[in-house]
């Protein structure tokens, strides 16, 4: 497609020849509408002009030597391989110029607050009438039912709602925020694979379709497991800190010099985790046994086990353990764990191909289903791709003006 950005081939290739209008912001739209991009999709990001997506503005920002300002690092992370178009909807020329790019895509997402579309005229009642092989998404906090329409909410006031703050954190302790925008990202997850089954519905029946993705939703679907064991018990969960309440050992545990992780699952890996580590008389006691039998003495096992492994550092745990195939990890700070042997073969951060010159080396995270050889773009400035994107419309010079008005035409 003229004007979008080539990717390469393979599964970053899949979505090649899908043109996707994107009126969202934060975190959940554009989670949705990166993977859409790293997928082959020609995203056109159309953003409020003179200040763009409100990420831009959240800092910390990633500092650039270049003319244009330097972007928040939110924004960062979840807008590469986009263009960006700025256009003030408020404008007539403008909104005309958003339905002439409606019209000729595949895909449209947003995520204003249910009903504002609609008074734009930009509704999918309206929308199909021009383009009826249009699949339409709209993300939005508690849905568009008549209790949720109104409600504002984000990733940590659907936490607190749905539940997932009150079960996180330690059980002396206040209920905590799970620090990942865990809602906001997995709602964009949910937003990307609803689009690409109307896409590969479209292909069967020729027609688009309307597809949503609501916070409060996610927030519930993310407490999956937690939710049955609810229904199960009429006991809802507790905050259990590091420990998963479904067995035990499997937990973090205070080593010489930091914490490790152990998850022993299973009897046999019980077993291979006391021979490790110089303990094989608690495989055979007959407290712990069975799963059940360590979990309902988990404070005296846990008590038992520490008491060895203080004794040897980190290091030597994850070594010992490892060997022994044993899951098990240091409690890693973020800044480690990019450190990671593991995270550079993995190929967690990788150097875009028009990476801007700045202070420190502009790096990105790649989608974990693509291969690390596949090539990412620096997300773009407010408003880069303007011009060029509504002359490939048709829209002509004088129209283009009237569109962006004329301070944001002198810039161009």
């Amino acid at each position: 497609m003229s004007g979008s950005i080539h990717r390469g081939e393979g599964l970053a290739d899949a979505l090649s020849g899908i043109r996707v209008i994107d009126l969202t912001a934060m975190v959940a739209g554009p989670m949705a509408t990166m993977m859409l991009a790293d997928l082959g999709a020609d995203v056109i990001k159309v953003e409020r002009a003179g200040h763009g997506d409100d990420a831009r503005r959240l800092p910390p920002f990633w500092p650039t030597d270049g003319d244009d300002p330097d972007d928040g690092a939110v924004f960062v992370s979840l807008n590469r391989n986009k263009r960006s178009v700025q256009l003030d909807l408020k404008r007539p020329a403008a909104l005309a110029a958003v339905r002439r790019l409606i019209d000729g895509a595949d895909v449209f997402i947003e995520s204003f607050r249910p009903g504002k579309v609609d008074a734009l005229g930009l509704s999918y009642a309206a929308l199909r009438q021009t383009n009826p092989g249009l699949v339409y998404c709209s993300i939005s906090a508690f849905g568009r039912g008549p209790l949720g329409h109104d409600l504002p909410g984000y990733d940590p006031v659907v936490q607190a709602f749905t539940g997932v703050m009150d079960a996180n954190g330690h059980p002396d302790g206040d209920p905590a925020r799970v620090a990942p925008s865990v809602v906001d990202l997995t709602t964009g997850m949910w937003a990307a694979t609803a689009i690409m089954a109307a896409l590969q519905l479209r292909v069967r029946t020729g027609q688009g379709c309307e597809v949503e993705a609501t916070l409060v939703d996610t927030g519930f679907q993310v407490m999956n497991h937690q939710v049955m064991a609810y229904l199960a018990t009429d006991e809802p969960p507790r905050r259990t800190g590091s420990e998963t309440p479904l067995a035990a050992p499997y937990e973090a545990f205070h080593a010489a010099d930091g914490q490790v992780m152990i998850a022993a699952g299973n009897d046999g890996v019980f077993r291979r985790l006391c021979d490790a580590i110089g303990l094989p008389g608690l495989a055979t006691d007959p407290r712990f046994t069975t799963v059940a039998d360590r979990r309902s003495r988990r404070g005296e096992l846990h008590e038992l086990l520490e008491r060895r492994l203080r004794q040897m550092s980190t290091a030597d745990v994850e070594r010992t353990l490892g060997h022994a195939a044993v899951p098990v990890s240091a409690v890693n700070r973020l800044d480690a764990a990019l450190r990671t042997d593991l995270a550079t073969e993995r190929s967690v951060l990788q150097t875009p191909v028009d990476a801007p010159p700045g202070p420190r080396q502009p790096l990105l995270q790649r989608l974990p289903i693509l291969p690390p050889e596949i090539p990412l773009h620096w997300p773009p400035a407010l408003g880069r791709h303007t011009e060029s994107v509504l002359r490939e419309v048709g829209l002509g010079d004088e129209q283009i003006a009237e569109a962006i008005g004329h301070e944001l035409a002198s810039r161009s």
